[in-house]
């Protein structure tokens, strides 16, 4: 792609050009283990697609060799081609996985008041069902994406959705914290392999000019919807007891796994052409039929191979991609460092119940919603405008005063932790911060797309991963943290690590010095 073709692309768009989900595609030629023979074209506009209908009537057809078949123009089996109606449906469906997951994080920790005199736990005890939860979300994605271009999305959307809804049934069955534990973690596992093809599937789906709006409200659903379920949660603890949140979120998650054979389809252009495939050679007894991705695509083993170790080697080997990942890793945590510390802050300073502390994380998604309106009207403009002359670091503008912001509201977070501050303080304190961190979640998130091209779903990997492990850590020491160094030298502890990585972003912007030196993102650029 050119600069200039580059340049008339949004932040969504960039992603979606590569076809980019948190998890790893098999035609990333910087892997040197896939040979040519295994690697889809990156110019192709359907992921791992076979080849366009007019390469096959170019091809010289052998009596003997394979009849490679494609979507016709047209095709209404082409998940391009599915009506607005069907598209909506099966993304609202995606995006509902995302959701889901997102609330059930911050829901759990609303019950712990109960949870804890019913199972006779600890504090901490119960905590470590959180990072376990995140935990889950950091290693699955690496193997399950994999599985996605083995057997479909639509299976893994089914299969996990239904493990998810069984562990939320195993922790409200729960006889000792143990199981808890056990469960979250299996929950986690879970619902990363559902939510971690949803960018997948809206690629699948829409064009690269009509993917701003569901890519958005993907982002949304994934960061604001935290603050979503304990709103509910909160009040059910009160009335029913901490069973209860688990049931709800059983009868829900079933629900709506009971839903997905009848609103969704296979999306997955590659799966829906080798089914075609099969079903040729079943009716005609004619063995030639092939999709050509049965021919192209590496073998399973190779895929969860490259998948679970090319992050970790671009993460070692690539500054980019090391910085950014600690550095939204950083703000991912302090997300859970919120859910963990908004239930004790609120009920000892302001003697809030269990039903109002849980309206407190409305905040999360209004930090959210500001963090989308300054990406659309303030970041989006001036990469626009800047584009030509910064390149990929026009992406950072709004990213570097984000950073500056998330210090600032981490100290404001940690000074009006007193009873005399009106509460309503705290609540501003939290929306900044979360407006930092969904606005460095999607800088870092479009910076490097832009950096790595075809090869940044691997460094997207990496950032995943780094994201989790900080929210799996976090939880585990807050408490201990505030107990030794009060809310408010706790608090302003993370807001000095916060100032520290603020030149993260200003540091690449002055000049691609690093990026240069990547032979991966000097690559995806040039291209």
């Amino acid at each position: 792609m050119s600069k200039s073709e580059e340049a008339t692309l949004n932040g969504s768009q960039v992603l979606e050009r590569y076809h980019l989900v948190e998890g790893l595609v098999s035609s990333d030629p910087a892997d040197p283990r896939i040979t040519n023979n295994t690697r889809a074209t990156p110019h192709d506009t359907k992921a791992e697609s076979a080849v366009k209908p007019e390469s096959i009537a170019s091809e010289p057809e052998k009596e003997d060799g394979p009849k490679y078949i494609d979507f016709v123009k047209d095709d209404p089996r082409d998940p391009l081609n599915f009506s607005i109606k069907r598209k909506w449906t099966i993304t609202m469906c995606a995006i509902f996985s995302t959701g889901l997951c997102a609330a059930n994080a911050s829901t759990y920790n609303l019950g712990f008041p109960s949870m804890i005199k019913d199972l006779n736990c600890t504090q901490f005890q119960a905590t470590i069902g959180l990072s376990t939860y995140a935990l889950g979300f950091a290693i699955t994605p690496l193997i399950t994406t994999s599985f996605s271009e083995e057997f479909g999305r639509h299976p893994l959307y089914i299969v996990s959705n239904i493990i998810y809804g069984l562990m939320h049934l195993m922790v409200a069955l729960a006889q000792n914290i143990q199981t808890v534990q056990i469960a979250r973690f299996i929950s986690g596992v879970a619902g990363s392999a559902g939510s971690a093809m949803v960018g997948g599937t809206i690629a699948d789906l829409f064009l690269p000019h009509e993917r701003g709006i569901p890519m958005s409200m993907l982002s949304v659903a994934a960061v604001g919807i935290t603050g979503f379920g304990p709103v509910i949660a909160g009040w059910t603890e009160m009335g029913l007891g901490w069973r209860w949140i688990q049931w709800i979120s059983f009868i829900i998650t079933m629900v709506y796994a009971a839903l997905i054979p009848i609103l969704m389809r296979e999306t997955r252009s590659a799966v829906v052409l080798t089914r075609i495939a099969k079903k040729l050679r079943k009716e005609s007894g004619d063995h030639r039929y092939r999709a050509r991705v049965e021919d192209e695509r590496a073998s399973l083993r190779n895929l969860i191979w490259i998948s679970c170790t090319r992050p970790f080697y671009l993460m070692i080997t690539e500054p980019v991609v090391a910085s950014f990942s600690i550095w939204i890793g950083f703000a991912w945590g302090i997300s859970y460092v919120l859910i963990e510390s908004i239930g004790p802050v609120f009920r000892t300073l302001h003697s809030f119940n269990s039903g109002e502390t849980g309206l407190v994380f409305i905040t999360f998604l209004l930090g959210s919603i500001f963090g989308l309106i300054i990406y659309i009207y303030v970041q989006e403009p001036a990469y626009r405008k800047y584009h030509a002359t910064r390149g990929p670091e026009a992406r950072l503008y709004t990213a570097m005063g984000e950073g500056v912001c998330l210090a600032g509201s981490l100290f404001m977070y940690a000074w009006c932790t007193f009873p005399s501050v009106p509460w309503i303080t705290l609540c501003i304190a939290i929306t900044l911060t979360e407006m930092s961190s969904f606005t460095i979640y999607l800088a870092v998130f479009t910076y490097l797309a832009d950096c790595y091209g075809t090869f940044a779903s691997s460094a997207l990997a990496g950032q995943s991963l780094s994201r989790n492990l900080f929210g799996m850590a976090f939880p585990l020491f807050t408490a201990q943290m505030y107990d030794k160094l009060t809310y408010h030298w706790a608090n302003t502890m993370f807001a000095f690590l916060a100032l520290a990585m603020a030149p993260v972003p200003f540091s690449f912007f002055k000049g691609p010095v690093l990026r240069a030196r990547s032979k991966f993102a000097k690559t995806a650029v040039n291209t």
